[in-house]
């Protein structure tokens, strides 16, 4: 998996007036758990606009201005209810010999046959859970639609596993070829046409 390295400086008042300061100044307050205690750290807010507004999914290097490197992953994230700013970033540290678990996104491969007869494609999960040693997080999930005919669903049971597993019941449907309105109207149409042929031949 691609990582992002974030620049930062660690804190050590994070008192709530030492946190607004750091707001103020265009810098967001974070924290990495995981570790053999918390670090708390801030980084400019622009530092993470690769990392937080993408559909991709990404590792973490913390690099602090103490010469420190922390690898981690994004946990979670507070946002600001009206301006939409980030308010606190939290971090989970990775280790090399333990399982991980975190979403990443779904990537669409392959030509349906029911989507090149008129269906349309859904996609019910664009991101999907995965557990795995860090090492083997993968960028995506590959989804193959090449088998999918006009109603037919992708379950997560078919999507190929390499060095990870999927943290979803088997029965999640990650999409799906529906039929089109203008499909069903044709294939009523046609219907219709067959059977007013019908009549007149006898």
């Amino acid at each position: 998996m691609k990582s992002i390295t974030i620049k930062g400086s660690e804190r050590e008042n994070v008192g709530k007036k030492a946190t607004k300061a750091v707001r103020d100044a265009g810098m967001v307050p974070c924290v990495i758990y995981g570790g053999n205690q918390p670090v708390h750290f801030a980084a400019d807010e622009r530092a993470f606009k690769d990392l937080v507004y993408t559909p991709n999914a990404h590792t973490v290097v913390v690099e602090l201005e103490n010469g420190t490197k922390v690898d981690c992953i994004l946990q979670d994230i507070q946002f600001h209810p009206v301006s939409d700013k980030i308010l606190h970033i939290d971090f989970f540290q990775l280790n090399d010999e333990k399982e991980i678990v975190m979403e990443v996104p779904v990537k669409v491969t392959g030509t349906s046959p029911g989507v090149l007869l008129g269906g349309v494609l859904r996609l019910n999960q664009r991101r999907l859970k995965v557990k795995a040693l860090p090492k083997n997080l993968p960028d995506f999930v590959e989804a193959d639609i090449t088998p999918l005919e006009m109603g037919n669903k992708l379950y997560v049971t078919k999507i190929p596993t390499d060095n990870f597993k999927l943290m979803h019941p088997d029965n999640t449907v990650v999409c799906q070829v529906r039929i089109s309105r203008a499909a069903m109207k044709a294939a009523q149409e046609a219907a219709k046409a067959a059977k007013d042929a019908g009549k007149k031949k006898k």
